[in-house]
């Protein structure tokens, strides 16, 4: 890179006062966070995202030097917004996955739920919908919503793994039964007003951190995180 093309000082020091100014912002926002989630931490956590990386590619521009700073890519999945201005009508799409952990757990609340129906004439009997595994499944979702299976997942034997929530916006509601068949094809990722995700991906153990930083510091230099220099 030529000279001419580098950033100057004040430009790299003005995007590290953005850096500072994006973090009291987020910090702000967390304190006064209203739920999980909360669309204010969500905007302030992106906001301190592209101000870091802003920050991370003028410093090395100008002084061939990096920052410790990672940031999650999961939004720049998605295009920018070009749905309409004022949508009338919205789609909420969720993608929950679970393992099942005890599945003899899974099946011993099932067959609870089928002894429980009213047209079961012998509790005692186990039926092969309750008796499997996927007969289970369709028992527990057919009887609880989505939101309280999240809930007490555990407690159907259940463990969570990735989650996501997808808002989309458009002019006008769908016909009824227009997409039953394919329910998830015909989504616009242009037109996502917002998202959330849930990952293990992001829980990471601090003190992980520090016992690989100590390795790496016996060995070396600690090359650059978050980068592809």
């Amino acid at each position: 890179m030529s000279d001419a093309a580098q950033p100057t000082a004040a430009e790299v020091r003005a995007a590290a006062e953005a850096v500072k100014t994006a973090l009291d912002r987020h910090l702000a926002a967390v304190e006064r966070r209203s739920g999980e989630d909360d669309p204010a931490v969500y905007e302030a956590f992106n906001e301190l995202a592209v101000a870091a990386e802003s920050y991370d590619e003028l410093l090395y521009d100008r002084y061939d030097e990096v920052t410790p700073f990672e940031i999650p890519e999961a939004e720049d999945a998605l295009p920018p917004y070009t749905g309409p201005e004022e949508p009338s009508a919205l789609s909420v799409l969720i993608r929950r996955d679970y393992a099942v952990a005890e599945p003899q757990r899974l099946l011993a609340h099932a067959q609870r739920i089928e002894a429980a129906d009213d047209d079961i004439s012998d509790a005692s009997d186990t039926s092969d919908t309750s008796g499997t595994v996927h007969g289970a499944l369709g028992l527990l979702f057919g009887e609880y919503e989505p939101d309280e299976v999240a809930s007490r997942h555990k407690e159907f034997g259940l463990e969570e793994g990735d989650s996501t929530l997808w808002v989309t916006a458009s002019d006008e509601p769908t016909e009824p039964g227009e997409w039953l068949e394919a329910p998830f094809e015909q989504v616009d990722p242009a037109q996502v007003v917002c998202r959330f995700d849930v990952s293990a991906v992001f829980d990471e153990d601090p003190d992980d951190d520090v016992d690989d930083l100590d390795d790496d510091l016996e060995d070396g230099p600690v090359p650059a995180l978050g980068t592809d220099r």
